[in-house]
């Protein structure tokens, strides 16, 4: 490590502050925990980006989730991290201990025994996530679909890197000079999906996994494209992570899945960047079986998760972090995930 260090040294002397942007939780966490940040060059900053699913998740999407909560005869399903996530008014452990009932869940696939064993009640599972698990949902409404299962549904809320990346880049506010690509949806995806960071916009991008190790390699890989002025889509991660991605895997998502605009928190609509169920899996579909309307609420706070999530703040820029907004009491949802780069930078004490 500390040879990836010493080159790392050697390739930035003399350059310009470059700043390279982690698009995934986990790279946040991963480096956090290595104090990679401490042992950087000075002209060197690593900010993080929306690569948090729970943290990117918009305010409508809670509010319709505890909306259908509030049912009798319904169960939610949902990842354990989204319990917190503050919507315009509530939160699901807020509803939850007025009596809603939700259930931790840690696959998709869980909700399929869920919904045997409670053949009264709707189980609807709150899909969050990005590619990564995007396509464990899909087979789970493939293998609801042979089994017969008629009362399991969706809520989706699955997003697509891409169009988000895409949405930065043209964002006069953001200033990024290369990428740390996310190795768990590359290895969906491959490769080849981020070529338009190379084509379109001149810019570096490495697939990294998420050792400290791993991580420094690609940071120095990024310093070797800039230094060459050979700018491409490197990747660093090649044990997992092939060029045309896990074609089974994208088979299903886009048997199950097709493309549409939705809302992410903090930076608004992006066209194209989310995944609704196709018609044919409609009966899954619990905005089509039970389609419910929520007052629009637009909440007045000083919360600054938007800017923190384009990498335009860091954390401690936000006035409220660490004093009214901490792990317990998280007022935006950068605060609330593990993966969240608020909860990060509060738990390091940054």
């Amino acid at each position: 490590m500390n040879g990836l260090v010493e080159k790392i040294f050697q390739l930035s002397e003399g350059k310009k502050n470059l700043r390279f942007m982690e698009v995934c939780g986990t790279h946040t966490v991963s480096i956090f925990r290595a104090g990679i940040r401490q042992i950087l060059p000075a002209n060197i900053e690593l900010v993080s980006g929306p690569g948090c699913p729970v943290c990117v998740t918009d305010d409508s999407y809670i509010d319709k989730a505890i909306a259908y909560a509030k049912f009798s005869d319904t169960i939610i399903a949902t990842f354990g991290d989204m319990l917190k996530v503050p919507g315009s008014k509530s939160s699901l452990s807020e509803v939850q201990a007025e009596s809603a009932e939700i259930k931790i869940i840690y696959s998709p696939l869980d909700c399929l025994e869920i919904a045997k064993n409670n053949p009264t009640k709707k189980i609807i599972f709150l899909a969050v996530g990005f590619e990564t698990t995007a396509p464990t949902a899909a087979a789970t409404v493939l293998s609801a679909k042979s089994q017969n299962i008629k009362n399991l549904f969706f809520l989706s809320a699955q997003k697509l890197l891409p169009p988000a990346l895409k949405m930065l880049l043209n964002d006069s506010q953001v200033k990024v000079d290369g990428f740390l690509l996310p190795g768990h949806v590359a290895v969906i995806t491959g490769t080849d999906i981020f070529k338009f960071l190379e084509t379109e916009y001149k810019i570096p991008s490495v697939v990294a996994g998420f050792e400290a190790e791993e991580i420094l390699l690609a940071i120095l890989n990024l310093l070797k494209q800039i230094d060459a002025e050979k700018i491409g889509v490197a990747n660093e991660y090649k044990s997992v992570v092939k060029a045309e991605g896990n074609i089974s895997a994208q088979k299903i998502l886009s048997q199950v899945y097709e493309t549409c605009d939705v809302a992410w928190r903090g930076l608004g609509i992006i066209p194209q960047s989310g995944l609704k169920m196709r018609e044919n899996f409609s009966d899954f579909d619990i905005e089509k079986i039970l389609p419910i309307e929520v007052e629009p609420f637009s909440k007045k706070t000083a919360c600054r998760c938007g800017e923190v999530l384009r990498g335009i703040i860091k954390p401690t820029e936000c006035p409220l972090f660490g004093k009214i907004c901490q792990p317990l009491h998280a007022v935006g949802p950068c605060m609330v995930s593990v993966e969240g780069v608020c909860a990060a930078w509060f738990k390091y004490k940054m």
